[in-house]
């Protein structure tokens, strides 16, 4: 039998980060997928980041994936969502060429040490006495493995639909992993049916880009990986145009109802909430006159496009006719058409926080085969379950991530502890502590994990200590120092352009005016001047955030010291106002200790954890303990 220390089931982008990573820490990998040619596949929008996902991105950039790199080294024009507000809640999002970052993806996996590739199908896992043993696939060749991650995306006993036809498809033109999805029902595994979609792109030259907006990059753009040169980033933007649906439009997909199987009953799987198809939308926005269609270019040659907020699975005659009612693209022509897909997905409850598989040891889930949907919810999961996959196979203690430490730790505990029923896709409103979990630190947020595990080469582990050290140093200085309303001060400020104090102030307060720039502060005080932009940015954003930063701190504590509290043997959980029923009955039936241990139970919430809290420190009974 062939063996390896890990599987890889799955070529996206969740098996993508969850081999490399396996392979950095130098277990010796395979990579099981069925077309390599597909590999890190952009199957749907032609972008990477965006509002919590780009946080996602970067932290998975900062734990030394690839997907950052990748995204640089395809990219076609550059954005920061929400740029007018604080850095906590912006996003970087990239419009890639969606044919290179495959090839590029395929590149990366080809150069890295201890990852073998090959293009098959892993069809049944191989399980003796409740624990991995490897795999078979689809050509009938076994591999043994000490642990195996599945990254199946929409592959499970997948269907596309378009219009009243049905293919066994996992994705257009690609065979779905039906015997897999069987043992994993057989296996006890709970499997429930999700449904996703995609939009049609239509032939560049059959544009009129006359009729259309069109839609810039930024100009001062700066790449997305901090792996990526940046003295030398140059990227030569590919734009994109903007129409709208109209009530044309509109009145064509309302007549055409009884062919769309997602209201026929011919598809039964829940969709994305939040990124609906078109004929959801007019279903559901009955009084909207129009929505915002984004034309964005397929590849760098620009001779395809993607139809951004067109997701759809009507018949194909619907689609053309709908495409050539708006605005530039009468005269479009599809070159593929749209679908949806449904797919079984595995309740992420019943996994454990370091996504190992609860029923099965050593084997571990990631990316859409959780529930989740989107390329940088998959990535980051790929990565965190190919780490804990090799931790495993060598017996040491798992990598954890906690909800105020890191994006990924908020997804990965709102999976486990809570599961889904559709689609889950991250939004910076997840995050109870999205203060301190921005984009721009999260290098300094995941550089010890990224280092234990072998993840970043030391050299750039040691600048980012150097960073961290600044960064440390600078807040020290502003936090120990102060200014009066001398003459002098008052002189110093108003040549800088700030505002006079009246009574003596700390520096800290000083600089948290959000007027505040980098060149003020060197003025303010010359030490600033020798060190890195880098670290004189993240300052200036610490002391803008400062008040808030402390309120959030004490509240991490407050959560830290809960966490630890004792549940007492004898509680009853039935007496306790605001427990709904589902909650006191899993309580009493597990009887945690503490409540990190309620925290693992699923369905146990944040709020729920506050309300045992609060009842055991208020309860006489326990107090006199």
């Amino acid at each position: 039998m062939n063996e390896y220390e890990i599987i890889i089931a799955g070529g996206g982008h969740a098996g993508v980060e969850a081999a490399i990573a396996c392979a950095k820490m130098g277990a010796k990998t395979l990579l099981v997928t069925p077309m390599l040619s597909q590999i890190g596949a952009i199957s749907c929008n032609p972008a990477i980041g965006g509002l919590g996902k780009g946080h996602l991105a970067k932290e998975v950039d900062a734990l030394g994936g690839v997907m950052g790199q990748i995204t640089d080294q395809s990219a076609l024009s550059y954005r920061t969502l929400n740029a007018s507000k604080g850095p906590a809640v912006q996003g970087s999002r990239v419009q890639i060429d969606m044919d290179r970052y495959t090839i590029v993806a395929k590149e990366f996996c080809l150069r890295t040490q201890n990852l073998t590739l090959t293009q098959d199908l892993v069809e049944e896992l191989i399980v003796e006495n409740g624990r991995i043993r490897g795999a078979r696939t689809r050509l009938g060749i076994d591999y043994a493995a000490r642990a195996v991650v599945l990254t199946t995306g929409t592959f499970l006993d997948a269907v596309v639909h378009i219009g009243e036809t049905k293919l066994p498809m996992g994705r257009m033109g690609e065979m779905p992993a039906i015997t897999l999805a069987k043992q994993l029902r057989s296996l006890g595994f709970e499997t429930l049916r999700l449904k996703t979609g995609t939009c049609p792109r239509i032939a560049g030259e059959s544009i009129d880009f006359s009729r259309v907006d069109r839609q810039p990059s930024e100009t001062d753009t700066k790449p997305f990986s901090r792996r990526t040169d940046r003295a030398n980033f140059r990227i030569d933007e590919v734009p994109c145009f903007i129409t709208e649906t109209n009530e044309r439009t509109h009145e064509l997909i309302r007549s055409n109802f009884h062919r769309a199987p997602l209201f026929t009953g011919q598809i039964s799987g829940v969709g994305p909430r939040y990124c609906p198809s078109i004929e959801d939308k007019i279903n559901r926005f009955a009084d909207r006159a129009s929505h915002q269609i984004f034309i964005e270019p397929q590849s760098r040659e620009a001779n395809e496009y993607y139809l951004n907020g067109l997701s759809t699975s009507l018949p194909i005659d619907v689609q053309t006719a709908m495409i050539r009612s708006m605005r530039g693209l009468e005269n479009a022509v599809i070159t593929r058409c749209g679908y949806a897909i449904e797919y079984d997905f595995v309740q992420p409850t019943e996994l454990k926080h370091n996504f190992e598989t609860k029923r099965i040891a050593g084997l571990f889930h990631a990316g859409q085969i959780n529930g989740t949907t989107g390329y940088e919810e998959a990535a980051a999961q790929g990565l965190f379950a190919g780490v804990n996959a090799v931790l495993y196979s060598r017996g040491e203690e798992p990598f954890l991530l906690g909800r105020e430490e890191a994006y990924l730790g908020v997804l990965i505990d709102d999976l486990v502890t809570k599961g889904t029923n559709e689609p889950y896709r991250m939004f910076t409103s997840r995050a109870e502590y999205r203060l301190s979990l921005r984009e721009d630190n999260a290098d300094l947020r995941m550089a010890d994990h990224a280092h234990r595990y072998g993840l970043i080469a030391r050299g750039e582990y040691e600048e980012l200590c150097r960073k961290r050290a600044e960064i440390e140093a600078g807040l020290g200085w502003l936090k120990a120092g102060f200014l009066t309303n001398s003459g002098e001060n008052l002189r110093l400020l108003a040549a800088i352009g700030e505002e006079k104090i009246v009574e003596k102030t700390a520096l800290i307060n000083i600089v948290s005016r959000p007027s505040f720039t980098a060149e003020k502060l060197a003025a303010i005080d010359s030490r600033f001047a020798d060190l890195s932009g880098e670290a004189t940015g993240q300052i200036l954003i610490a002391a803008k955030y400062n008040h808030y930063l402390i309120k959030q701190d004490e509240q991490i504590e407050r959560m830290k010291r809960q966490k630890s509290l004792v549940i007492p043997a004898d509680i009853d959980y039935e007496k306790i106002a605001g427990l709904g029923a589902e909650l006191v009955m899993k309580l009493g039936k597990f009887r945690p200790n503490t409540l990190f241990d309620a925290e693992k139970i699923s369905g146990i919430t944040p709020a729920a954890l506050d309300i045992l809290a609060i009842y055991i420190a208020t309860n006489e009974k326990y107090r006199r303990r």
